[in-house]
């Protein structure tokens, strides 16, 4: 039908005058009515087309990557043709936005497990302290161990006597440092006058044999006392103390186990609904996780009781001993027996003449 109208306007008379110009036509429409009519069916045909291409990419789908912006109008140069394989959209990036998602994930979950810990925290503290206020002020009971609160009272008395000892020790250690050093510098003197002064030479010659022989047995005796000392401190300082932390430990676990031994009894107390009844499992679950470390640091005190016990009457036996030995032997001016109680416990004193300081002398 196209073709016919086109032919049939094509083939139109023109009519020429003498002169070979065109003369005036009649007003005839024909031939732009043909011209209107082939540019709408040529519309339909085009929008019928892009329905079924635009069907094709639907199912088939194009690839992004082989196709081309055109930017310039149609019949444009090749210039203004773009590939959009350089164009990075949202999807270019997956991989590093799920780098940044696990990380914010990670770092995310450190900070609800904080939190959960601080909660924790906080919620121990309050019933501690609350526990702590009811016992101090009469109005909540305490789980009590009268047999080993005694022997616990019993050693922390212990400890400030024993403290007491080895304070008084390091004081004579001390004093009789001093002594021994004013004997040594005494019999230097006397050495020194007995070769200046010769009508009084025996004199002062004497007396400096004595000097020295009294500074070298007080030498003698301060490393008895040196090793009294340190043995007493290592018992006081370190075995003693090692069990009273332990101690505390087991005092804070009771008063935990109190605490929510108490919050269960209030809650079995209440009411007996549906939120009521998690609560109270939730406080028997704590009530038995408590009730289960403080026994467990119960036998861990009593242990170390007994085991301390021990130690310090092995240690103090020994230590009594030497004392006693060292300090009789000095006073009695009996040499031998004094050096034979230092090889009796061991003890092996610095040789004269060492550059290196005494143990006092480093305090």
């Amino acid at each position: 039908m196209t073709d016919s109208i086109m032919s049939k306007a094509a083939t139109m008379e023109i009519p020429i005058n003498g002169n070979g110009d065109t003369g005036t036509l009649p007003e005839d429409d024909s031939l732009e009515q043909a011209a209107k009519l082939q540019w709408s069916l040529d519309e339909k045909v085009g929008s019928s087309r892009g329905t079924r291409d635009l069907q094709q990419v639907m199912v088939s789908g194009p690839n992004l990557n082989e196709t081309s912006i055109v930017s310039g109008g149609y019949g444009g140069t090749a210039e203004g043709i773009i590939p959009t394989s350089s164009i990075k959209g949202p999807n270019m990036h997956h991989s590093s936005s799920s780098s940044s998602m696990s990380a914010d994930q990670t770092t995310r979950g450190v900070a609800v497990e904080k939190l959960e810990t601080v909660k924790k925290w906080g919620l121990n503290t309050y019933k501690c302290t609350k526990q702590m206020i009811s016992e101090r002020f009469g109005r909540g009971s305490r789980t009590v161990d009268l047999e080993l609160e005694a022997q616990i009272e019993v050693l922390r008395d212990t400890k400030r006597k024993y403290e007491s000892v080895l304070r008084l020790a390091r004081a004579l250690t001390n004093h009789f440092y001093n002594m021994v050093q004013t004997q040594h510098a005494l019999g230097d003197t006397f050495a020194e006058l007995s070769q200046k002064s010769p009508e009084l030479r025996d004199e002062f010659g004497y007396n400096a044999e004595t000097q020295k022989l009294l500074c070298k047995n007080g030498e003698t005796l301060l490393g008895a006392i040196n090793f009294f000392v340190s043995s007493i401190n290592t018992l006081v300082n370190k075995t003693m103390e090692d069990t009273l932390m332990t101690i505390k430990m087991y005092e804070n676990a009771r008063l935990e186990f109190d605490a929510y031994r108490s919050d269960l009894e209030e809650l079995s107390l209440g009411p007996r609904d549906a939120l009521a009844m998690a609560r109270i499992d939730a406080a028997q679950e704590q009530h038995q996780l408590h009730k289960e470390k403080y026994e467990r640091l119960r036998s861990d005190v009593i242990i170390k009781l007994k085991f301390l016990e021990e130690n310090k009457v092995k240690v103090m036996h020994k230590q009594l001993l030497l004392f006693h030995n060292a300090i009789s032997a000095y006073f009695a001016g009996n040499q031998q027996q004094l050096e034979q109680t230092l090889k009796q416990f061991n003890i092996k004193l610095k040789p004269p003449g060492a550059d290196k300081p005494s143990w006092l002398e480093e305090q």
